[in-house]
């Protein structure tokens, strides 16, 4: 009973009678002008199909602009609840398919109300004592208890109205989504542009995890020395707090630049660090108490600009990874650069108690730079008690170098 009565309630059956009156006074507008147009031009009476065609061609030709999309769409949203997004091609066809469509329903939702309005008037007529009139056809309401049927009629039409809106409202809604929806190339070019958002939040994901990362790491080691030797080694506590002041300012600039990605401005002015900093890297390494070693075979310079990036990156989170498991322990990094590709390490030996793994999300943010630049990735111990991270990546593209495949194994 609540499911029959639903209708009478719910405003998506008034909103759909404003729907199909909006349908009606289009069709009038376009339809008036039309219909004195033909009749000035056609010889004699003019037929009715020959003005019905007529008002459907313009109405059919006023659906090919890009604007009627966006017009319909907007309506069938604020009057139909369709949900539909903002169109950004025209679809003209469709769009043409649902003005025809929405111009007959709401046409025939109208003829439907005239005539709900008409019956209402039966019970008056009744009271007065009754009369003939033409409601589609000729009706005598008879005074008494013999015309007190126009009451059930009156009912029944507006019954009839109200479940006629309902349903005009549910059909016109999926009709919407059908016609109005996003076609097939919309939907691609939405999964793309979805797509491209998610893998730069997912770079600059990756960006603050490794080089915020690291900063902390670095400066919480360095301000744990500084707190220990502040009174029997001032020297040194002042060196420790300068490191931390310089990896701060290094933190701010990464953050700088992925913001400004993210807020899609300029590039800023500081460049980002390359193969070419890994001796100030180091230098940030020793200030917090391990050692750290760098042998380099071949120069950084023939590094592309991108693949130099992102291996300093690499070594960065390796060495993060190092400082955080195995802290006071020398940290070695290895590169080799040859004319085909880059091989670099990273190890240590892992500290007393220390498995060599985390929690983290390091490995994995390695793992996945490596095979953006379609190389390949392993971790873990080398059986000699040393922890280590290998990454060999081409400094030249290759022809589908693992595009969509699945991401290098490794151990962790």
């Amino acid at each position: 009973m609540r499911q029959l009565l639903r209708p009478f309630s719910d405003p998506a059956a008034l909103r759909g009678g404003a729907h199909a009156f909006l349908a009606a006074v289009s069709a009038i507008l376009v339809g008036v002008p039309v219909a004195v147009a033909v009749a000035l031009v056609w010889p004699g009476p003019v037929p009715g199909p020959v003005a019905a065609a007529a008002v459907c061609v313009v109405l059919a030709a006023s659906g090919l602009p890009a604007f009627s999309r966006r017009f319909a769409v907007r309506a069938a949203n604020r009057l139909l609840g369709a949900g539909l997004p903002e169109p950004v091609a025209a679809r003209r066809f469709s769009t043409v398919g649902w003005l025809l469509a929405w111009v007959c329903a709401g046409m025939a939702l109208m003829f439907v109300a005239a005539v709900a309005l008409v019956g209402l008037a039966l019970p008056v007529i009744w009271l007065n004592g009754g009369d003939a009139v033409v409601i589609l056809v000729p009706v005598t309401v008879r005074p008494g208890a013999a015309g007190a049927w126009t009451l059930a009629v009156a009912a029944g039409l507006v019954v009839a109205l109200v479940y006629g809106a309902a349903a005009y409202a549910a059909f016109m809604r999926r009709l919407a989504v059908r016609l109005l929806g996003r076609g097939w190339a919309e939907r691609l070019a939405a999964v793309e542009a979805e797509a491209l958002r998610v893998a730069s939040r997912n770079r600059l994901a990756r960006e603050l995890h490794d080089a915020i990362g690291h900063t902390l790491t670095t400066s919480t080691i360095q301000a744990a020395v500084a707190r220990q030797v502040l009174e029997s080694d001032p020297a040194s506590a002042r060196e420790a707090l300068a490191a931390i002041e310089e990896s701060s300012r290094s933190a701010l600039d990464d953050l700088d630049r992925a913001l400004g990605a993210l807020r899609e401005e300029p590039a800023a002015a500081t460049a980002a660090p390359t193969l070419a900093d890994l001796e100030r890297l180091g230098d940030r390494v020793r200030l917090a108490g391990n050692g750290f070693e760098l042998t380099v075979e071949g120069g950084v310079g023939a590094v592309p600009a991108a693949v130099s990036r992102e291996a300093y990156r690499i070594v960065q989170e390796g060495v993060t990874n190092a400082l955080k498991h195995a802290a006071g322990e020398a940290i070695e990094v290895r590169l080799r650069i040859t004319e085909a590709r880059l091989e670099l390490q990273v190890s240590n030996r892992t500290g007393e108690g220390s498995g060599g793994t985390g929690g983290g999300r390091g490995l994995e943010g390695i793992a996945e730079r490596v095979r953006l630049l379609g190389g390949e990735m392993s971790a873990g111990p080398d059986g000699s008690g040393r922890w280590e991270v290998r990454a060999t990546m081409p400094l030249r593209p290759k022809g589908n170098a693992n595009v969509g495949g699945e991401a290098p194994m490794f151990t962790a």
